[in-house]
């Protein structure tokens, strides 16, 4: 069979073909060309939002862990070790009512608990050993008690938190007639009211 090119056919060949080379891109193109990102990989690094006040107390409450207040634990730490300095007993040498240097920490760790809590009132108890006369004991055990009380005093303490009182040779700390004893007994007892008072009491006096 013999095909006949016409004119027409031959113009309509080669629209055809002008027509898919312009619908098909070059490498150069295609390489140029930007290519979207997958919207799962945007999804992937967007940042997780923070979260709310409400569910971080919420997370808190879940995880058991109590809080700690750091000022009142201070506090209380500062307390025990004035508790632990503050002795219940300042002693003496023979017929003497000056205070020794070994005890001046103690008398200022009263003072500071005495002005930290303004309700606490403060017992002083003189005491001698059993050598002397009765109305002398009396005397140097007041002495005694009176020399602590002003101690305080100088401290910053008022007078009207302090009782003083003297028993003299009355009530000793510790039995006996030898040096031991009496050291023990040449002593002022600083002793709290209230319920530290009476806890004080049960102790050897």
């Amino acid at each position: 069979m013999t095909l006949i090119r016409t004119p027409l056919a031959l113009a309509a060949a080669g629209a055809a073909l002008l027509l898919g080379a312009c619908a098909t891109p070059s490498p150069e193109k295609r390489a140029a060309t930007p290519v979207a990102a997958p919207a799962v990989v945007a999804a992937a690094v967007a940042p997780a939002a923070a979260p709310a006040p409400a569910a971080q107390a919420a997370a808190t409450a879940e995880s058991g862990v109590a809080t700690v207040d750091l000022a009142a634990s201070r506090a209380a730490s500062a307390a025990k070790a004035l508790a632990a300095k503050a002795q219940p007993y300042v002693y003496f040498d023979f017929d003497s009512d000056v205070i020794r240097s070994e005890f001046t920490g103690s008398i200022d760790a009263h003072a500071r608990q005495l002005l930290a809590l303004p309700q606490k009132r403060l017992r002083i108890e003189g005491h001698t050993d059993e050598r002397g006369g009765r109305e002398y004991n009396l005397a140097l055990g007041q002495r005694r008690a009176e020399s602590v009380a002003r101690s305080l005093q100088l401290l910053g303490v008022p007078e009207a938190r302090l009782e003083v009182v003297s028993f003299g040779a009355e009530r000793p700390k510790a039995e006996g007639s030898n040096e031991s004893a009496w050291a023990q007994n040449r002593r002022a007892a600083l002793r709290s009211d209230g319920a530290e008072r009476l806890a004080q009491a049960t102790l050897p006096r």
